[in-house]
């Protein structure tokens, strides 16, 4: 691990102690998971479209099909204040302490009726614990050459205001962090092929040499930031129900572009699911099917074989407005198993070499 420096623009938290990157035992696969990542409190979270329990359901699919037992993956811990500084100002933290803020964040209206140590410990926290394992997860992908965050991808919110249910910039923090606390970690490439545009993250390094994006998202569609897209350095703006075959190539054509253009030490798989046709918020066309042919592809062109080296790849599940969202994402990743993209074995291999 790689010693933190102390920079003077950012003296505060270049090296506070951290939980986040506690080393985890070969034994683990690098799939973080806590069932305290689902939400659910007085029915509220069925006035929002997202399926606030996916990420339960997901593991519980893996689970039922004799891939994973419970004691396979990695429980990540919460992100704790002084962590979420690295990214947020104390402002923005200040400002979830308003449930108003918190319901105009969620896109959930009645929650700004509820005392807010409720909205904190039964909203607020699951979100925290996520990004706790997406950070988590950064530090797993760059020792065993992947890792899956089953949540996460909170991609619409930046170091100074949440949306569209981010409540906290996730991938911001998880490539902070490594920059700041990993020995060969200073590139990083974002590819965000969620259904909407990742103005967060693009918002947070807009000015970033280090960082290269990609964005492939439906250009009718929220959230329209146009300067947020001043980040994006491989932009491909969907029509409104885009179906398989075109899509499945706008990613590889323009992935193949990316990587030729950027050289990074990480990738960070955005995967959201609000692709799938009939996505009453992602409107495009895509299949059960064309999901999992597109992570393929992108695991294919960071570590396939054959590829000029295997760059290590953190997958985050981001959205996905539809209830059969969560046995494609398990779907998929039985696929990266059974492909031999993604491994147990393999990745204990690789820390080791």
């Amino acid at each position: 691990m790689g010693c933190c420096q102390t920079i003077p623009q950012f003296s505060y938290h270049i090296c506070h102690s951290t939980r986040l990157h506690e080393d985890i035992p070969q034994s683990k696969w690098p799939i973080v998971y806590s069932s305290d990542y689902n939400i659910g409190f007085l029915g509220l979270e069925k006035l929002h479209p997202f399926d606030s329990g996916k990420w339960g359901k997901v593991f519980r699919y893996l689970k039922e099909s004799g891939l994973l037992k419970e004691d396979d993956v990695v429980t990540p811990v919460e992100a704790t204040e002084e962590d979420l500084l690295v990214v947020h100002s104390s402002g923005y933290l200040n400002s979830l302490k308003w449930s108003m803020v918190v319901a105009g964040i969620t896109e959930v209206p009645p929650v700004a009726l509820l005392p807010n140590f409720i909205v904190q410990r039964k909203l607020l926290k699951p979100l925290r614990l996520q990004t706790g394992g997406t950070v988590l997860a950064g530090k797993l992908a760059t020792e065993r050459g992947w890792a899956l965050n089953i949540g996460g991808g909170f991609h619409h919110c930046s170091a100074e205001r949440g949306g569209g249910f981010c409540a906290y910039a996730d991938i911001t923090l998880s490539i902070k962090f490594l920059f700041e606390r990993m020995e060969g970690i200073s590139k990083a490439m974002i590819v965000d092929l969620d259904a909407h545009q990742g103005n967060g993250h693009e918002r947070d390094f807009i000015s970033d040499s280090r960082v290269y994006i990609m964005d492939v998202y439906n250009k009718y569609i929220y959230p329209h930031d146009s300067y947020a897209k001043g980040a994006i350095r491989c932009k491909v703006e969907l029509q409104a129900y885009t179906e398989d075959d075109r899509y499945l190539s706008l990613v590889r054509k323009n992935l193949e572009k990316a990587l030729e253009e950027f050289n990074p030490d990480i990738i960070v798989y955005n995967a959201g699911t609000d692709v799938l046709e009939g996505d009453p918020l992602g409107a495009l066309s895509i299949s059960p099917e064309g999901i999992v042919q597109r992570d393929q592809l992108v695991f294919e062109l960071a570590r396939g074989k054959g590829r000029p080296r295997q760059i290590p790849i953190l997958m985050v599940t981001s959205g996905g407005y539809q209830k059969r969202t969560a046995q494609i994402i398990a779907d998929s990743i039985k696929n990266l198993i059974a492909k031999g993209l993604i491994s147990h074995q393999a990745a204990a291999v690789e820390t080791e070499i």
